[in-house]
């Protein structure tokens, strides 16, 4: 009965949702209008074209795609002739997966979930298992999927309590949702435990650590970091990274790095939203301001004050570019963005109070010293004026950064063994 009321709440809010994804972020974004037909489940049955069953792997947005790629490389490379379809919600997610993969996976939106649009993705899918990465958990997905005897993975899942909280708000249907989970590999105990506290199974939970953390740089990765550097010059002045940017955070982050040219006049700030509709955004607070910029769009760089990261795919390696950084979403109540894509890199990481989303993250990497916390601009700006003056602490808090990463690797492994139960037996 919940999940029917669900279906029909949807129903009747189905032409806001279609209205705010095609109208709205639609004029921001023209992605979001492109393949709209597969938000309703119409997906060319043609993705395969050997006719094969994939595994079908959801990850929302670029975030999940990122922290899924080493995960979903791995089982690649165990089993070379599985077809992989991954899934996502949004067009920078999707332009990620082609980014990452190329052609060797396939890709297309999650459909919305409206009992009609996911039954049909299903049924001219056919996938062996569904993986969810971490806690995108769509009742109707969830169930259909049970019904149809598919083996639902949620992966690395993580739930802090105040999602738990929202959770039991609902119990009838997260009853439901915990029902439809065939295994359940959580980040810790606690989060594993608030499963439970929802109606999971405890036979169904695994802890597996974060895959997050299973994040080692290429050789290739760092070739391009090394010529970064040169361009950038890198040996001559002091780099800093505010990376995943959103508004009010865009003006605190170039505030900062005026009141330290003050003291470092040659220091570079590379600034990167967050999200592609807020380049433009930023280019104009940029114009406004005192400050010289080029967009790394033009690939014109000439010894300017501000880059504009206005391009997709290279956060990761502008990260390893760089002293510090800033790691966007904390300084104003988004709950902050992953930090081990520069700890990676032995960059260190400067972030705001707001990191809820990372919680499974954040204090241990605080605890090791290679993350410092601030509560405002100002304070941003001494640290990176303390941090400019002192390379040795900056150093030694990138160092610290690269072994909270290295402590906590192996989730990937545990991961693909949970994986390996549930593929079919090849022929």
């Amino acid at each position: 009965m919940a999940r029917i009321f669900y279906s029909l709440a949807l129903m009747i809010i189905s032409p806001l949702i279609v209205f705010y994804l095609y109208v709205l972020r639609g004029k921001k974004n023209p992605g979001y209008r492109a393949h709209f037909k597969q938000r309703f489940g119409f997906v060319d049955k043609s993705l395969f074209a050997n006719n094969n069953k994939p595994l079908l792997v959801h990850c929302a947005s670029v975030g999940e795609v990122l922290a899924a790629t080493p995960l979903i490389k791995a089982v690649q490379k165990a089993h070379p002739k599985l077809n992989i379809l991954i899934t996502c919600n949004t067009p920078t997610g999707r332009e990620q997966i082609i980014t990452q993969f190329k052609n060797t996976v396939a890709c297309c939106y999650l459909p919305m979930d409206f009992p009609f649009a996911t039954a049909r993705f299903l049924k001219r899918v056919k996938p062996q298992a569904l993986c969810i990465l971490e806690t995108e958990l769509w009742p109707n997905l969830m169930a259909s999927s049970r019904n149809r005897n598919i083996p639902v993975l949620v992966l690395n899942a993580r739930l802090s309590e105040k999602s738990q909280q929202g959770y039991q708000k609902v119990a009838k249907l997260t009853h439901i949702i915990m029902r439809s989970i065939t295994v359940l590999a959580s980040h810790n105990k606690t989060d594993a435990k608030r499963f439970i506290e929802l109606g999971l199974e405890p036979h169904k939970s695994k802890v597996t650590g974060s895959i997050k953390f299973d994040i080692t740089p290429t050789q290739e990765q760092l070739t391009k970091v090394t010529a970064l550097k040169q361009l950038y010059n890198f040996e001559q002045r002091f780099i800093w990274v505010a990376g995943s940017t959103h508004p009010i955070e865009h003006e605190q982050v170039i505030s900062a790095h005026k009141n330290l040219l003050e003291k470092q006049p040659n220091a570079l700030l590379i600034i990167a939203p967050r999200h592609p509709e807020q380049f433009d955004k930023v280019a104009d607070l940029l114009t406004q301001s005192t400050l010289s910029f080029s967009r790394r769009s033009n690939n014109n760089y000439n010894n300017e004050n501000v880059l504009l990261a206005d391009t997709l795919g290279e956060l990761q390696y502008l990260y390893g570019a760089a002293n510090v950084s800033f790691i966007g979403g904390s300084l104003i109540r988004r709950g902050g963005h992953n930090p081990l894509e520069s700890a990676a890199f032995s960059v260190g990481v400067i972030s705001g109070v707001h990191t809820y989303n990372f919680d499974h993250i954040y204090p241990e990497l605080i605890k090791l010293k290679g993350a410092i916390v601030v509560d405002n601009a100002d304070e941003l700006t001494q640290q990176l004026i303390a941090l400019n003056q002192n390379s040795k602490a900056c150093q030694t808090l990138g160092k610290k950064a690269a072994q909270c990463v290295g402590n906590n690797q192996g989730a990937i492994q545990k991961t693909l063994n949970i994986i390996n139960q549930y593929l079919e037996p090849k022929p």
